[in-house]
């Protein structure tokens, strides 16, 4: 899949690429890893996984606010993980690929069937997978603002 397959498809749209709300997204990121390790601290094992994932999708869509894309309203979860594939490619594991649409299934679970179904050691590992996928994107979003700054800095030629 190609993100203008994305777009054909409506999952995603086109935007004007905007790094401020890209930021504002990375710091919502940080708060709910800080309210997942809250949560952990409360033994709120389900809540913490769901916010973790949460983390996860905000900084994803942070990504793709700071290259000009956003979800559509329909696919917005699956958009987000699809766009973060080709965007990355090899360079995120599949592994983060894979944890990210399971923790997206299980929160799914946890908000509209079950109870009690996250760990103590699951709920830790999904703010560890959550904490490196942020960490990712933000140094992503913030390169993108350096390469951008210096091009602009530039001397024009004669």
């Amino acid at each position: 899949m190609s993100l203008e397959e994305l777009l054909r498809s409506r999952a995603i749209r086109r935007i004007k690429p905007n790094h401020r709300l890209a930021l504002n997204s990375i710091k919502r990121s940080r708060r709910d890893l800080d309210t997942a390790k809250t949560l952990i601290a409360n033994k709120k094992f389900d809540w913490a996984l769901a916010v973790s994932y949460n983390a996860m999708l905000v900084a994803g869509r942070a990504l793709m606010f700071n290259k000009g894309y956003r979800p559509s309203g329909t696919e917005g979860h699956v958009a987000v993980l699809k766009f973060l594939q080709i965007t990355f490619g090899t360079e995120v594991s599949n592994r983060m690929m894979v944890v990210m649409n399971g923790m997206r299934k299980k929160r799914h679970r946890v908000v509209y069937e079950e109870m009690d179904i996250v760990s103590a050691d699951e709920a830790e590992q999904a703010v560890k997978w959550a904490e490196e996928f942020v960490n990712k994107i933000s140094n992503t979003v913030h390169r993108t603002k350096t390469q951008n700054k210096r091009r602009i800095d530039m001397p024009k030629s004669p």
